[in-house]
């Protein structure tokens, strides 16, 4: 990734403005288009040049480094605009075209940078003639001291050594020897080993030749500055457009993190409604295993502002509420969302939370006094534009007054006119979303067969309490059952039969539902066969009357060509015997 391309996907925020964040999707759309047709926009690592720009604009030297990492950003310049260049005959994009005509190509730069500086930031022999031909006299050099110091590591001189071996020390070549022939060579000594039982000599045969070394390394060193500060000046004129193509190019590299990370998620595009009306279809929570999260169909905005969830632990209310958010926020940051095709998202100001136990120890605060800390924070600052999302609303405290705190909080909230997810497990809850206008209930289902949650939302239907089933399934005496039923309310009785009722018209609905949807499919496939057998009729129909035509027009024209004939016959005739052909006539 690039310096740019990682920032932005560092500060990657939400946005509530409509052209905004459709322009963000946009880009994420020519991003999967060009991801699927090409693998992606053609943009290597590129570092980040800002601070080599800023030390030209104040007139500093750049080092090989910065030159080549300003080469690079010319090079993907001239590689993206070809790329896209090319697609632009074959794919329609919505944003990518309208960045590229934002590059601006410095050819003459880019050649110079290209012709001075290696990928790595070495200056190139081409750079200048001066500093090939100063090289070239370092390479002659550099040979002629090893011919002359490998002649020590052969022959009689090789027993004066402590290994056969031509090394450098102090940037000048040395030979390694052992301490009591150090005045067999002459020379200088340069270093000694640990125990100082071998001196590396630079022999006296050689002084002159290595001085000679030095004096073109340091002329070698004159030129490639020379080459840096020409080469930075260069660049002086040009930081500007620099800075803009660098800006750029990671807008295509977060381009193609969106997309890929929309392809790792097999996520799709959402649709905006101005209207705030959400209506995800199969979600799944963005972080959990796609193999194995049980997907949802959640809807709020268009018939209901509120939803109130019920349901048992462990049933997934928690999860389907980060879903909503997260998948709410993805969507407002120009994401593609875990939900199937033609979904849609609202334009929220702010999406609001009260999810977790926040217990405090170091604030004194337990879990119900952060939840109440949180809510009022919340409802300070919310608008008709926000999504709220409350999780255990009212828990905590008394079951009484935790479920009228909650009851008040949700009509403050509608008030407002937010909108508002809240999950509960007070059953005066459940009546309140069944009684109040612009709120329905909810629940996570739980299959009482297998005591286990199916991590499924069911809108319209509110949770029931499953206690005495599983308490029976799990061999409680019958008789202790019986008592505890006629132990609570008759209401809570009533609400249960009502959740039951609910239920069992949910099933029967979806029953009716599959089939009509079976009917509905056979019908279509009856239609298709319909129209291609009446498609097939027209052919054919077409064909043969085209047949008799071609049939028509060939008996006409024998005819005429017959007719002509006879004419010429009879002309003829009359030009042989026209007496006679008078009798006839």
């Amino acid at each position: 990734m690039t310096a740019v391309g990682f920032d932005m996907v560092a500060q990657l925020k939400p946005v509530s403005d409509a052209l905004t964040m459709q322009t963000a999707l946009d880009e994420t759309a020519d991003g999967v288009t060009i991801l699927r047709l090409k693998g992606g926009i053609p943009v290597p690592m590129l570092e980040n040049i800002r601070p080599a720009l800023k030390r030209v604009d104040i007139g500093a030297v750049l080092n090989g480094q910065e030159l080549a990492g300003l080469s690079r950003i010319l090079s993907t310049v001239a590689a993206v605009d070809r790329f896209l260049v090319d697609l632009q005959d074959n794919v329609d994009l919505r944003q990518v075209y309208q960045l590229q005509d934002q590059l601006t190509a410095v050819p003459a730069l880019a050649k110079a940078l290209r012709t001075a500086v290696d990928e790595d930031g070495r200056i190139l022999d081409d750079a200048s003639a001066h500093l090939r031909g100063v090289r070239q006299q370092i390479k002659r050099l550099e040979n002629d001291i090893r011919k002359r110091l490998e002649g020590y590591t052969r022959g009689n001189s090789a027993k004066y050594l402590s290994d056969p071996i031509v090394t450098i020390r102090d940037d000048r070549y040395v030979i390694p020897v052992r301490a009591e022939y150090r005045n067999q060579f002459g020379g200088v000594v340069h270093d000694q080993s640990a125990t100082g039982q071998t001196l590396f000599i630079e022999p006296q045969a050689v002084v002159d030749m290595n001085n000679q070394l030095r004096e073109a390394q340091i002329e070698e060193n004159t030129e490639i500055n020379r080459i840096l500060a020409e080469l930075s000046n260069q660049v002086a004129p040009y930081t500007s457009e620099l800075a803009d193509n660098a800006n750029i190019l990671g807008h295509f590299d977060f381009i193609n993190a969106k997309a890929k990370y929309a392809q790792q998620m097999k996520a799709t595009e959402p649709l905006i409604s101005d209207s705030n009306f959400v209506n995800l279809i199969d979600a799944r929570h963005p972080l959990l295993d796609p193999k194995q999260v049980v997907a949802n169909t959640i809807t709020i905005g268009e018939k209901y502002q509120a939803i109130v969830v019920t349901g048992p632990n462990t049933g997934g209310k928690t999860i389907t509420l980060k879903t909503l958010g997260l998948i709410q926020l993805m969507a407002q940051s120009g994401l593609f969302i875990p939900a199937t095709e033609e979904s849609t998202v609202g334009i929220f100001s702010q999406v609001f939370a009260d999810i977790g136990d926040e217990q405090s120890i170091e604030q004194n605060l337990s879990t119900f006094s952060s939840h109440m800390q949180n809510i009022t924070q919340i409802l300070a600052d919310l608008d008709d534009k926000s999504l709220v999302l409350f999780d255990e609303l009212g828990a905590g405290t008394d079951p009484q007054e935790g479920a009228a705190l909650a009851i008040a909080i949700l009509d403050q909230v509608g008030a407002i006119g937010a909108y508002v997810v809240a999950s509960t497990h007070y059953p005066e809850l459940k009546l309140y979303g069944y009684n109040t206008p612009g709120t329905i209930n909810a629940s996570m289902e739980f299959d009482v067969t297998t005591l286990q949650p199916t991590y499924r939302l069911l809108i319209g239907v509110p949770g029931r309490s499953n206690a005495f089933d599983i308490s029976l399934r799990l061999g409680l005496n019958p008789d202790i059952v019986n008592r505890a039923k006629l132990l609570i309310s008759d209401d809570s009785h009533e609400l249960n039969n009502m959740i039951s009722d609910l239920e069992n018209q949910r099933n029967a609905a979806e029953s009716e539902y599959r089939d009509l949807t079976k009917q509905l499919a056979d019908a279509q496939k009856l239609h298709q066969e319909l129209q291609t057998a009446y498609t097939t009729l027209q052919e054919e129909r077409d064909k043969q009357v085209a047949q008799a035509k071609r049939q028509a027009n060939q008996i006409v024209e024998n005819a005429e060509v017959k007719a002509d004939k006879i004419i010429k016959d009879l002309r003829q005739m009359q030009l042989d015997n026209a007496g006679s052909i008078k009798e006839i006539n």
